[in-house]
């Protein structure tokens, strides 16, 4: 499900759309994922007119480690279809820890991967990215304790605010995100064909 248009909606977090769509976003997460890390680029892709649908293994509600939750506009992965997304964003925090162990969230991001679109990943996020065989002679970042994984897995881990390499821009930690957005919006604007 979407973003909602319904102004009374019960669940006071829910984005409210103002009308216009420029194509649709999916965010793969779980519970526990950091609160800021969902809800910041959740909010920026609802205000620049994206739909969003909030993917997770199970639930139909995504609650934060630090307490925040939502309820709408939440559905299962394995009920999703990577080819209807125009980007897929992944956050941190321990989030991506139950997602890379789902069969479903993973399979997920290899076929979204398969398109050729943009993907983001920040903090943890990254270790999904590990799981699905997609970091091997990229350029990524992320929470520092994650770097092992990403060298591990082939990948070059860069300790810089934003690395970009090919469909996949990534970034370390919340602080880093403005600038991390502010390049998946001029991403998305190129493949939609708009001006910026």
């Amino acid at each position: 499900m979407p973003i909602t248009h319904d102004h009374d909606v019960s669940d006071n977090r829910a984005g409210i759309g103002h009308g216009r769509t420029r194509g649709r976003v999916a965010i793969l997460t779980a519970d526990d994922v950091e609160d800021v890390e969902f809800f910041y680029p959740y909010y920026r892709f609802v205000e620049e007119g994206f739909d969003v649908d909030v993917l997770t293994p199970a639930s139909t509600t995504v609650t934060g480690y630090k307490g925040l939750s939502l309820s709408t506009g939440v559905s299962a992965v394995a009920d999703a279809n990577p080819a209807d997304y125009d980007l897929l964003f992944i956050p941190g925090g321990l989030a991506p820890g139950a997602v890379r162990q789902d069969s479903d969230s993973v399979s997920f991001v290899q076929d979204f991967a398969t398109t050729g679109r943009v993907i983001g990943a920040v903090c943890h996020g990254p270790q999904v990215l590990v799981t699905a065989g997609l970091v091997e002679g990229r350029r990524m970042t992320s929470w520092k304790d994650v770097a092992h994984e990403i060298r591990d897995a082939g990948g070059e881990y860069v300790d810089e605010p934003v690395v970009e390499d090919a469909q996949f821009i990534t970034a370390r930690k919340p602080g880093d995100m403005p600038r991390e957005m502010a390049r998946i919006f001029e991403r998305l604007t190129e493949a939609n064909g708009e001006n910026a």
